[in-house]
């Protein structure tokens, strides 16, 4: 744990010099640099095959997408990549159908979903920046995730008592998941005050309570989504890239789930 927390607390003066120092292009870069690895290490851990560059395609698809959000042209960008995608995948897969490199239909999946709906959830980040405020929008799901995290842990090392409450991650307890929300849900109204005191920002700060409710929610639910994932593939870790982490896939799982739903609540309500 010690070891995720540096490495943790190292990369982050250079997202937050992304954030509010570089121009806006900066962060799509580095989302997009996310999206592609986390993306072919989906691959590798579900085991696609490399048939006429299923990676390459899945990975280029994923950075371009969040470029694309960047530079205005998010929903023409991901539509178009998304067709691109699929002609890539299934015109081969049409040709070496009955073969013994035949390309199976759930591996199709699996290189759609990293490289279309992992990277389009991701995106949120950059469209968050979009805002008016909105250095200070990017970092809701950031916080959220890290927080419940961390809260998560120690609530269950200390307090942890009924575990088991699902297979996936049987020695994550009940105590653990509600401490990873309070944690959550007191963070995100901290930093909602540290945004009023020091920005100058009317911040409202219940409506910072509800995205720390459901943000660590979904925060948590997207953790074990994508450690089912894992279970199912038989890995323990997406990679080596983040000592500590493992993959980028490993760091970035619950941000995948929560960038997309505090984008929504910003959109319908939003706190500054």
């Amino acid at each position: 744990m010690a070891t995720r927390i540096i490495v943790g607390l190292a990369l982050g003066p250079a997202f937050l010099a992304a954030l509010f120092f570089l121009p806006p292009i900066a962060l799509a870069v580095i989302v997009a640099f996310i999206a592609g690895a986390a993306s072919f290490e989906l691959l590798r851990a579900a085991k696609v095959a490399h048939h006429n560059g299923m990676y390459i395609f899945t990975a280029l698809a994923a950075v371009l997408i969040p470029l694309g959000h960047a530079l205005g042209y998010g929903s023409w960008t991901a539509r178009a990549v998304a067709i691109l995608l699929m002609a890539a995948l299934f015109l081969p897969a049409l040709g070496r159908y009955g073969t013994q490199n035949e390309i199976r239909f759930e591996h199709i999946i699996v290189c759609l979903f990293g490289g279309v709906g992992v990277p389009l959830f991701l995106s949120a980040l950059v469209q968050l920046k979009r805002f008016d405020n909105g250095q200070f929008y990017v970092l809701l799901p950031v916080i959220c995730a890290f927080t419940t995290d961390i809260g998560a842990y120690f609530f269950g090392v200390f307090l942890g008592k009924h575990r088991g409450i699902t297979q996936v991650s049987p020695n994550k307890s009940l105590e653990g998941y509600i401490g990873g929300i309070v944690t959550g849900c007191l963070c995100m109204l901290l930093y909602g005050w540290l945004v009023g005191y020091f920005g100058g920002i009317e911040v409202e700060l219940p409506v910072m309570a509800l995205y720390g409710l459901l943000g660590s929610a979904i925060t948590e639910l997207g953790d074990l989504s994508f450690s089912l994932i894992k279970r199912q593939c038989g890995v323990k870790d997406y990679g080596a890239l983040l000592p500590g982490h493992g993959g980028m896939m490993d760091r970035f799982d619950s941000t995948t789930f929560a960038a997309p739903v505090l984008l929504l609540l910003v959109e319908i309500l939003p706190a500054f």
